[in-house]
């Protein structure tokens, strides 16, 4: 398990597991990056992010030219090799 996050071991997995262009896929990451950014903390320092809402400020996005699917697959993949690496989970 990683110390830091490879962001291009990360990009190469979704690449891999999605068959999508890896510049739409940075792009998607770009957004759901500046998405989170916004989000507002809990009193636990925690960001609830709620997957649809994610998704529709991707696609508002004008450079973004993937659909609603292609852009699920993304999240979905990076989101399996953050748990897989220990970074990320699923809150309860």
């Amino acid at each position: 398990m990683s110390a830091t996050l490879n962001e291009q071991e990360l990009l190469s997995f979704i690449a891999d597991h999605t068959k999508l262009d890896p510049k739409q896929i940075a792009l998607v990451l770009k957004h759901e990056e500046a998405f989170i950014k916004k989000a507002e903390e809990n009193t636990k320092g925690e960001v609830d992010i709620d997957s649809d809402e994610l998704i529709d400020y991707i696609l508002g996005r004008p450079d973004v030219k993937l659909t609603e699917l292609d852009v699920d697959n993304i999240l979905e993949a990076e989101m399996s090799y953050l748990m897989k690496n220990g970074f990320a989970g699923y809150a309860d």
